[in-house]
């Protein structure tokens, strides 16, 4: 099969990788021009649409795995949105949706996939827009929602992994925007580009969205204790940022302001019921002490 991996960041990375070591093509488009190893690479940007469709010719499965700065959601999604399903459309590929959970807003109780995309919030109308015009387009698709993500190969947007995990791990306080005690559903890195791969060859995936295997929540102070104690060190000291010092920082940076938006994920139970991938697909999160000593440099 030829698979081309829009994207080559922690999320686009690992999935090409696990395609090639599969036996499969991939073609992989960045505006870099970087990609995995054995990836025909090719530098484009994703909203160039006449280039992704040249990228994209023979293609079985087109993964869209770009995500563009928060405060830039309104205006860079609909271009890149736009050309790759111009691209499954022409090609007749099936394309598969790197998601999350913006578009279901603040829900009680766990989410499942079958939850109306009712977020009033930018970026969350943003994503439940991409949905309804892939559903809409005729074309072959699907979607998989993570959490937050954390795991080796993580970039600054894994704030898990660069700022609980690994200065727990080193012995370092572990600094918090949230309360620390709050129970927040993570995804794993790995087990979400295992998800991709199978969204893009299984045929049961298709015209739905789904929920990556994720482990049952945890809160920042267990992530924080149990990282330490895996890898050796004392108890943590967790330090949690004021409200009003976190609204400040937003003056003088785009990103956390943006996070304003979403703070309510931290605020209140945060959960996510993966078990329908897990029945359908027969597969189960990767354990979360196996995930934290992944997560922590060596």
């Amino acid at each position: 099969m030829r698979h081309v991996v829009i994207g080559a960041g922690q999320v686009g990375g690992q999935l090409a990788e696990l395609l090639l070591a599969e036996g499969h093509q991939v073609v992989q488009v960045s505006r870099s021009g970087s990609g995995a190893p054995g990836a025909v690479k090719v530098a484009a940007s994703a909203a160039d649409a006449d280039a992704l469709l040249r990228a994209c010719e023979g293609a079985d499965a087109i993964y869209n795995c770009v995500n563009p700065p928060y405060h830039r959601w309104p205006t860079d999604w609909p271009p890149m949105h736009a050309a790759m399903v111009r691209a499954a459309r022409e090609t007749g590929a099936v394309l598969v949706m790197l998601g999350n959970l913006y578009a279901y807003g603040p829900v009680s109780g766990p989410m499942t996939e079958d939850l109306p995309l009712a977020a009033t919030h930018v970026k969350g109308r943003v994503r439940a827009r991409m949905w309804e015009q892939a559903l809409a387009a005729g074309i072959r698709t699907t979607e998989i929602r993570g959490s937050d993500y954390f795991g080796p190969g993580s970039t600054g947007e894994a704030y898990l992994t660069t700022q609980v995990i690994r200065p727990a791990a080193e012995g370092r306080p572990v600094v918090v925007l949230s309360d620390p005690d709050v129970p927040h559903a993570w995804t794993y890195l790995p087990d979400v580009a295992r998800a991709l791969v199978i969204a893009g060859r299984d045929e049961r995936a298709w015209g739905r969205p789904w929920h990556v295997p994720t482990s049952p929540a945890l809160t920042f102070r267990e992530v924080a204790e149990r990282s330490a104690a895996l890898a050796g060190a004392r108890r943590p000291r967790i330090v949690r940022v004021p409200r009003a010092v976190f609204h400040a920082m937003g003056w003088g940076s785009p990103k956390m302001k943006e996070l304003r938006e979403t703070l309510y994920q931290f605020e209140a139970p945060f959960l996510l019921d993966s078990s329908d991938f897990e029945k359908t697909f027969g597969t189960t999160p990767t354990p979360i002490d196996e995930a934290l000593v992944a997560s922590i440099p060596r």
